[in-house]
């Protein structure tokens, strides 16, 4: 259904007068970690404030705007009608900053410009470093900066301006009418194991085989952490029930290494490490009867964000390599 469009009632004075007004950058820092978090004390922790330090900073821009910015509700705080105009105009204040930091440097240094791109790791490896590759080779004077994470993060970290881009997924509790996505790929999966494991025995593994051990999982609510559940589901089988949670694919890979658990990567991640000579190289993958299914995954902006020209450069070519 489509949403009618929030109105901007309480934000007609011009920004100016707001600012004389005494709102400040740290205010609009707290509204946006209020929408993310959906709870002041977990928006204070974010800001690395105390909680009635919060609080007061929320009552200093209600009084400011005469107008109430958050409701309490069963599980926190959300913002009200008002409290949504101005995170959009602080995530908008921001993004121009940011852009105005870039533009400065590259004038003062004449760089080739930078970008700031997120991605899900298997992409990461076969497309945006080949991209990254060709346009470093081309520009030498340009900045590229990635973070490698889930989707869950990434998208946020776009709709907060942290990013040019990102390569990933829209996780399901996002509205997919906040981004423009390009469909490029499909991400395999494979479940990992020590040189020695005793499952590599088998010829072939079953789901039932695999509830015999520890698993190193990516966080709850991830697409990938999702994906291997519901191949449990799938075969009849209950999930694991020993696990150790963490985002990181280095301590993913250690962990693995040092102990009887099982882990599912990106299979681009699995082809890097497996058997390649190294220490990590002593790592395998299984062969298993069941297909781990991802969502695909797409090259994704904000929308109505234009992209700045050295990112829609690395964009291109990111999308030259999915479609050569």
């Amino acid at each position: 259904m489509h949403q009618p469009r929030e109105q901007d009632s309480g934000f007609d004075a011009s920004a100016r007068s707001i600012f004389k007004s005494g709102l400040k950058m740290n205010h609009l820092h707290l509204i946006l970690a209020i929408e993310e978090h959906g709870q002041i004390s977990a928006a204070a922790d974010a800001l690395g404030i105390s909680q009635p330090a919060a609080s007061r900073l929320l009552g200093e821009v209600e009084a400011i705007l005469k107008a109430p910015l958050c409701a309490r509700v069963a599980r926190g705080v959300e913002l009200t009608q008002f409290g949504r105009a101005m995170a959009r105009r602080a995530r908008s204040i921001f993004l121009e900053l940011r852009e105005t930091a870039r533009e400065i440097t590259e004038l003062k240094y004449g760089s080739g410009g930078s970008v700031s791109l997120g991605s899900v790791t298997g992409p990461a490896i076969h497309l945006a470093v080949p991209a990254m590759r060709q346009v470093t080779a081309a520009y030498p004077g340009i900045e590229i900066n990635i973070q490698i994470e889930n989707s869950n993060v990434l998208m946020r970290e776009l709709l907060a301006a942290r990013h040019d881009f990102v390569i990933g997924r829209v996780p399901d509790d996002l509205d997919p009418r906040l981004f423009n996505m390009v469909q490029i790929g499909e991400e395999a999966v494979d479940l990992i194991v020590r040189r020695d494991h005793p499952l590599l025995e088998e010829a072939r593994v079953t789901p039932e085989m695999l509830l015999r051990y520890d698993w190193v999982f990516q966080p709850p609510g991830t697409l990938l952490r999702r994906a291997v559940e519901e191949s449990f589901v799938v075969a009849g089988v209950p999930l694991p029930k020993t696990v150790i949670n963490t985002s990181s694919t280095i301590l993913t890979l250690s962990i693995v290494k040092e102990t009887n658990a099982i882990a599912a990567v990106a299979r681009d991640v699995a082809a890097l490490v497996a058997d390649n000579g190294t220490p990590l190289g002593e790592i395998r993958r299984l062969p298993i009867r069941h297909r781990i299914r991802i969502r695909p995954y797409s090259l994704i902006t904000a929308a109505g964000r234009a992209l700045p020209p050295s990112a829609t450069l690395l964009y291109d070519l990111i999308l030259k390599q999915a479609y050569p």
